[in-house]
């Protein structure tokens, strides 16, 4: 495995690797959003703009089905953002990967890169500069804390009574395992979507250590990653929908 440009920065552990990729997502991302309402038109729309209608009425649809849509309508730029953001960033790896070997001592910004500390003569450190943001699981935990504190927050705000009386049924002694539940949510999320797409990248740096063998399976696999890639962005959005509408709506009892 490739190791992560990590340096320290005030006692943190920082992966520029991930931080850089996270610019690129959200670069990327923006200039999709940019084009489709560079020139709005009713009658010639663009092939932009028709792609972003069609992700709009999606993610409409995938509001709905968590939720009336008239009381979901707000999150509807929350949910482009996600499946947008998280689409875009599980492809990131797919196309080519960068990666340096060092074999001294390598900083960036004055900051050691941890994995080039002591390298010993004839040593080397293979660095990966360059892929799916999505694979690293503190981005994906960084996603998935959002979306809790998120819920939490528009759970107390829009529905208080009702969001701390669920957390007692059906029976008070049912408190603890409603806390846990509570709490599992965002894990669920991170490792659901940090697993699938770290596991593929991996499964294409073998693919490619076989050489001229591996590369019809690497079609193959590039062509299924792009469904993982977009599956894994809409489970991500429709639970935190999901989520909302459980914290949020309190349906009345007939």
């Amino acid at each position: 495995m490739h190791d992560a440009p990590i340096i320290m920065l005030g006692g943190f552990h920082l992966d520029i690797s991930a931080v850089v990729m996270l610019l690129v997502s959200m670069l990327i991302v923006f200039v999709m959003c940019r084009l489709a309402v560079a020139n709005l038109s009713v009658e010639n729309p663009s092939k932009m703009q028709n792609f972003m209608e069609w992700v709009v009425e999606f993610v409409q649809g995938l509001i709905g089905s968590a939720m009336d849509l008239k009381k979901g309508r707000p999150y509807l730029s929350l949910g482009l953002t996600l499946i947008l953001f998280i689409f875009v960033s599980n492809l990131l790896g797919l196309p080519f990967g960068i990666i340096t070997e060092a074999h001294h001592e390598v900083s960036v910004f004055g900051h050691l890169i941890e994995a080039t500390k002591g390298l010993a003569d004839g040593a080397h450190a293979e660095i990966m500069w360059w892929k799916s943001p999505t694979a690293d699981i503190s981005v994906t935990a960084g996603l998935a804390i959002i979306v809790f504190i998120l819920m939490n927050y528009l759970g107390m705000k829009n529905n208080t009574k009702h969001y701390f009386k669920h957390f007692v049924e059906p029976f008070p002694i049912f408190l603890p395992l409603n806390i846990i539940e509570n709490l599992s949510k965002p894990i669920a999320l991170a490792i659901r979507l940090y697993a699938n797409i770290f596991a593929g990248e991996v499964l294409i740096a073998v693919i490619m250590k076989l050489g001229y063998i591996g590369i019809p399976f690497m079609g193959v696999w590039q062509g299924f990653s792009i469904f993982v890639g977009a599956l894994q962005a809409y489970i991500f959005t429709i639970l935190t929908m999901v989520y909302i509408a459980q914290y949020t709506i309190h349906e009345e009892e007939h």
